[in-house]
């Protein structure tokens, strides 16, 4: 009785029953009131919760990490790194240059030959089919030299940069025509020399008489500047002049606007009014309307058109530099670009030393231009990448940033991939390590508040078209290799870090411990110390084997079917090292490292890592998954309805059918993934699994060619297998430099340990390093190029071209620089 007088107040406060009925009192009224007031706002309040939560989550993906930037925002301006401002960042087109900011003003180099083949060379394109293209000496800051093989001629392309005044200083380039021996007589060539706004900025044309013999312009960041066009010397002398002064709703349109204006036009061979006249394509000389839109860019063209042999040049200079001894053109741009080139040269010579190791001037060639491709392929980018969550129900922008990086391809891959950079960098900071620091800070700006950095770096318009739509969006799910960490440990490895790389430490700390529990948190595996690459292709019907593209080995053979048990051992590895790299770093800043210890500890403890993926019958490591070896692509049998008209019916597709259910279990396939431990070094001198290992590299019928290791075994069920019908093999047997790189190094590295396996390691690694240097050597002077990748039956290269990133890397093997 207590306990209910107490709920209810006392059975003689209850008012009669029939008065309850009638009329309850005041006090029940607002009681009623105020329960109703409070469900709805606790509901509302609910309501709003979720709906704050829902936007919290949509928003997060393209929140950045909030420390401070490691790269300041005006750090490229001319101000603070006025040597570094302007440079060959196009990469994407056979010649150009602009500076590094959001709005550049941007000039390039366009050519039709006007015997024959009328395309209009712009772009690097595979379908140009040019005999070869690629910077023959390029230093990364101040100059470069190139060589353009066309269909019966070469043009050599020249840039030097001098410094001066406050907006960056001067440069000037300098195009040579060459005619094959023997030349055909007339030959025409009309070359196009362009400058563009990028939406900001003003240019004004001036002329002397028809020909464009000057352009001047202001922009932001430049200032006043000036650039000039003086008559070139040609052979048969100058055929005609043009030139266009339009707008252009964006630099990945100029090429078409050229194209589009291109008409007939006639004019006498020497340039005067006598003579036979010639029929030649020219770009109309009149101000089409300018087009609506804030975005479009003011473009001047000048074009010329001669006869081979020619050289012309054209002089940049900067309105605020004052006290220039010169313009730099004729003998004073010939006296510069000899002075650069012998320096770089001699800083080549000492730096690798190729002569003492006894190559032949030809190879030494062959080995600076492969460093000078990589640096004449670094590019600098703004824009915003589109990115999504499974929060968000369509790609959203992420903020805009900037991004210099080296390319992996400037023809077909012309954009930054994390991944590669890793990669890249090993060969840069052994050049110049300032420019690895800063490629290394600007990618890790890219970081949101997660850790997530995208992998793939789609910046802006120009960059966007050139990409498929469907590689366009990037997932925050989705890792790749943090090779990052492999750049870092060379950069830690010297012995006394300059203080710019200290300075770079201190900032880039924070994004680094973000990053490094990005990982742990998104990709880990099912067991402790265990790791799983999220972003798997799911669709079992389509591949014979899923891809996982976010390990940057794409088709290499994973579990059939994706699932949450996946173990991957490549993963793991890389984690070992970004643990081994972070505690050193933390003993240099003078941080708590131990965490990191005790996990490089633990992923480099051998036995526990055999344990979760060393695979007896394979004799090597392997992942582990749901899966089965029995699958085939067949084609799809049609099925009609009764009635049915077949032609109604879609055309068969090529699908998978598993014969045999899938089970858990480790993967058969012996390849780059299995070698992963010796690739980053993580075996033990004296593990048996290091001789076993040893057996299979060196093993003919599984990974040993006489060109580099072959990508996955010839005994592999999926060796050299399509994976759809449009999907031929990628990583399931041609050979790749990068890790054939790691290969040499790891090898390198057994041979200078004691243990029963240094003699068996460093005979290895002379014959592989042997075998990589001469077909790589041997393929660049049959074609004119480094490839993606390289034939494991003929050592032909095969894939795009020129592939200049990570294929670079022989440079290094050349030089035994490990």
């Amino acid at each position: 009785m207590t306990r209910d007088r107490r709920r209810h107040g006392g059975s003689e406060a209850r008012p009669p029953p029939s008065s309850r009925r009638a009329a309850p009192p005041q006090r029940e009224w607002s009681r009623v009131v105020l329960v109703a007031l409070l469900s709805c706002i606790i509901g509302f309040g609910a309501f709003a919760y979720s709906g704050y939560r829902k936007w919290s989550l949509a928003v997060r993906v393209v929140t950045m990490h909030p420390s401070p930037p490691i790269i300041s925002p005006n750090s490229s301006s001319p101000a603070l790194s006025p040597h570094m401002f302007w440079g060959s960042y196009r990469p994407q087109v056979y010649f150009g240059m602009k500076t590094r900011s959001p709005r550049s003003v941007v000039t390039g180099l366009m050519w039709v030959s006007q015997s024959g083949s009328s395309s209009l060379r712009h772009t690097c394109e595979q379908s140009d089919g040019l005999a070869r293209y690629g910077w023959l000496l390029h230093d990364g800051v101040s100059f470069g030299i190139q060589e353009i093989g066309d269909k019966g001629f070469t043009l050599m392309t020249e840039f030097v940069k001098r410094p001066g005044g406050q907006h960056g200083g001067d440069w000037s380039w300098r195009i040579t025509g060459t005619p094959e021996a023997p030349p055909s007589p007339g030959q025409l060539l009309s070359i196009f020399f362009y400058v563009a706004t990028d939406g900001q900025g003003m240019l004004t044309p001036h002329l002397d008489g028809r020909r464009l013999s000057h352009v001047t312009g202001t922009s932001e960041e430049l200032g006043a500047f000036t650039i000039n066009f003086p008559r070139p010397e040609a052979g048969g002398g100058a055929i005609s002049y043009n030139h266009l002064v339009t707008t252009c709703p964006g630099l990945h349109h100029i090429t078409e606007v050229v194209r589009t204006s291109l008409r007939d036009r006639f004019s006498h061979p020497s340039g005067g009014p006598g003579g036979n006249k010639r029929r030649y394509f020219g770009v109309d000389v009149y101000n089409p309307p300018p087009q609506p839109g804030s975005d479009h860019s003011q473009l001047i063209i000048q074009q010329v058109t001669l006869q081979l042999p020619f050289q012309a040049e054209v002089i940049f200079e900067s309105g605020s530099f004052w006290e220039r001894p010169g313009t730099l053109s004729g003998a004073a741009l010939t006296t510069e670009l000899e002075k650069h080139k012998t320096h770089m040269e001699e800083k080549f010579r000492q730096m690798f030393q190729l002569e003492k190791k006894g190559f032949i001037p030809e190879q030494i060639a062959f080995a600076q231009a492969a460093l000078s491709n990589m640096l004449g392929g670094i590019g600098y980018f703004y824009g915003s990448s589109l990115v999504q969550s499974r929060y968000n129900p369509e790609p959203v922008a992420y903020p805009v940033a900037p991004l210099y990086t080296a390319v992996p391809s400037r023809s077909f891959f012309p954009r930054g991939f994390l991944w590669d950079e890793g990669f890249h960098l090993l060969l840069i900071a052994q050049w110049n390590p300032s420019l690895a620091w800063q490629s290394l800070g600007h990618w890790l700006d890219l970081m949101n508040a997660d850790g997530w950095i995208p992998r793939e770096q789609i910046l802006g318009p120009e960059a966007r078209s050139k990409v498929p739509s469907e590689f366009v969006v990037q997932w925050d799910e989705n890792a790749n290799p943090p090779t990052l960490f492999l750049a870092l440990r060379q950069l830690l490895a010297s012995k006394d870090i300059a203080p710019e790389g200290l300075q770079f430490l201190r900032r880039a700390f924070p994004r680094l411990q973000t990053w490094y529990n990005w990982f742990n948190e998104t990709q880990n595996g099912p067991l402790p110390y265990s790791y799983r690459w999220r972003g798997r292709d799911r669709d079992t019907l389509r591949f014979l084997n899923p891809k996982t593209l976010t390990s940057g080995l794409d088709d290499y053979p994973r579990a059939s079917h994706p699932s949450d048990d996946e173990r991957h051992v490549d993963l793991r590895c890389w984690m070992a090292l970004a643990s081994e790299v972070m505690a050193n770093i933390c003993n240099l800043l003078g941080e708590d490292g131990s965490r990191y210890k005790e996990s490089y500890l633990a992923l480099s403890d051998n036995s526990l890592l055999d344990r979760l993926h060393w695979f007896e019958r394979l004799g090597a490591y392997a992942d582990y998954g749901n899966h089965t070896q029995n699958t085939v692509l067949e084609w799809e049998k049609p099925r009609l309805a009764p009635g049915q008209d077949p032609r109604s019916v879609p055309p068969p597709r090529l699908i998978r059918v598993v014969k045999k259910a899938p089970k858990l279990q480790f993967i058969g396939a012996l390849g780059y993934v299995s070698l992963f431990p010796l690739l980053l070094q993580l075996l033990q001198p004296d593990s048996p699994k290091l001789g076993r290992l040893l057996e299979q590299i060196r093993d003919p019928d599984k990974l040993w060619t006489p060109y580099g290791i072959r990508s996955l075994s010839k005994s592999s069920p999926m060796y050299m297998k399509h994976n759809t019908e449009h999907d031929p093999p990628y990583w399931r047997g041609p050979i790749w430099v990068n890790v054939n790189f790691l290969v040499v190094r790891a090898l390198h590295h057994y041979s200078q340990l004691e243990g029963p396996y240094q003699e068996r390691a460093g005979s290895i690694y002379r014959e592989l390093r042997i075998n990589l240097l001469a077909n790589l050597y041997r393929q660049y002077k049959e074609s004119g190029f480094l490839w993606e990748q390289y034939n494991d039956q003929t050592g032909r290269g095969q894939g795009c071209h020129p592939f200049t990133g990570w294929s670079a890397l022989i440079v290094l093997v050349m030089a035994e620089e490990y």
